[in-house]
Parts: C-alpha cells; structure tokens; sequence
C-alpha cells in the first residue's frame, strides 16, 4: 500500500525519475562513447556529435562479433528455454498433486538454490570431460538446465492459481498434461515470460562457466570481449561499441517481451 501511495504523490514521481536516470546513464554514456570518432572518447559533451560508426567498424573487424554473438543468443536461448520447461513442470508437480514427502522434497530443491557455483563447477566440469562436452556450447547449457529459482517463482504462481480451473478441467476428462498446456500456461504467460527473461538475461551474462568450458575466447561474447579488451588496451570507444553491440539482443528482448513482464507485476498483486 506505501508503494501505490508513493508513487501517486508528485513527489514520488519526482524520486522515481531521478532513480531512472540514475540507472538509465551509465547505458547512454556507454553508447554515446561507442558512436563518437576514434580519440574523442574521453570527450565530456552529452551527445556524440558528429556521429561516427567508426568504432563499431573497428570492432566487426577485429573480432567476429557475428559469430560470438549467434552462439552467445544460441546458448541463453537453449538454457532459458530449458530451464523455464523444467520450471514449469516441477512447480506444477509441485503445486497441482499431494503425495508423500512432498514439502519435504521441495524444501530440499529450493535449498540446492543456497549451494555456492564454486562448490558444484569442479563436480561439473569433471563431468563434461567424461562427457566429451568440454569446449562446446553444450556444455555450457547442459549444467544449468534447471534452476531452483525458477521453480520457486512458478510454484507460488500456481499455489495462487484458482483450483476451480483445475477441477473444471479434471471434469472436463482432460489430463494432468493437457490440463497443464490447455490451461494452466495460457493464464501464466506474462509470469513466464518475465521469468523467461530473467533466465535469458542470466544466461547472456555468465561469464566464469564459459570461460571455464571453453577454450576458444571468440566463442561467445563475454568471453570474446574480455579478449579484446586486453587487445585494444585504452581504446574506450572500440570497448564500448563492443560492448553496446552485446547488450542490444537484451534490449531488443524486452522491448519485445515488456508487456508480458508489466503485466506479471501487476497481476501478482491479484488475487
């Protein structure tokens, strides 16, 4: 209730402006820089004039950003795909049936989200080895397939969801399956989404496991842009190009994905 009475007053609107300027510049400066000429990216002015794609040149150039950047999407693709159907499937497990054991089983799911990466990469990596998975995109996805965050924020979704639909369903003669696919997901997909791209935006960003799996720094891009980073030295307007051109499938996706992602907020408030 603060919240809503926060953000009806002028001032509040006022603070929540500041705050989004606050988080929005750092993306603006990086991209002003980005499109300045080369040897002006120190320069103080607030709009890159005159614009120049000099840099973004220099960096398609120098390394294959195309390639890096298809396997990077590849790889957050498949992992938070992956990672949302496992979600949806043990959360509805979870939330839908009764059977023995189960809060104890979940308490033990949920817990393995308190398990520090650095106590599981060695296991991990053991294990890709013997695999044959080691420097492959693979490897990198088959280890994070499932997520205990995830299915901790379905699985309140569906303890939330009305169980009339439920019984009507059962009434009906479908399935647990097609109960799942038929009715459950289409009243779920802003919750979905929004955690589909919370999943994909973890997976663009993981740098230590790539880097660990692969061998190659021109696989994907975070490990491709650590690379020229040490290459370009203090050539800041090629490093921010590089790194512009990294998260514009980010913005792209939730340009896309943000009526989805508005919607999941305030229907969480719904009962």
């Amino acid at each position: 209730m603060w919240i809503r009475g926060f953000t009806q007053c002028p001032d509040g609107h006022v603070v929540l402006g500041a705050l989004s300027v606050v988080c929005v510049f750092p993306v603006y400066w990086m991209y002003i820089v980005a499109f300045r000429e080369p040897g002006t990216a120190l320069g103080q002015s607030l709009l890159p004039w005159p614009v120049s794609l000099e840099n973004v040149r220099h960096v398609w150039d120098a390394i294959p950003m195309d390639r890096m950047l298809a396997n990077t999407f590849l790889v957050a693709l498949l992992s938070a795909v992956g990672q949302t159907l496992i979600a949806l499937l043990a959360a509805y497990a979870f939330a839908a049936w009764r059977f023995f054991g189960q809060r104890v089983l979940f308490l033990l799911f949920v817990g393995t989200w308190l398990v520090p990466f650095q106590v599981t990469m060695i296991p991990n990596y053991v294990t890709l080895s013997k695999l044959g998975l080691l420097n492959t995109l693979s490897g990198i996805v088959v280890p994070t397939l499932c997520s205990a965050m995830a299915v901790l924020m379905l699985r309140q979704h569906l303890a939330a969801f009305p169980k009339e639909l439920l019984d009507a369903s059962r009434m009906d003669g479908r399935t647990s399956w097609g109960t799942l696919w038929r009715v459950v997901v289409p009243n779920m997909r802003p919750a979905l989404a929004s955690l589909f791209i919370l999943l994909f935006i973890s997976a663009w960003n993981g740098y230590f496991w790539p880097t660990m799996v692969l061998q190659r720094s021109d696989s994907v891009v975070q490990v491709g842009i650590r690379g020229f980073m040490g290459a370009e030295g203090n050539n800041w307007g090629a490093l921010m190009a590089a790194s512009g051109l990294a998260c514009l499938p980010i913005l792209l996706l939730y340009v896309v994905l943000q009526r989805h992602v508005i919607d999941a907020f305030v229907r969480s408030g719904l009962k």
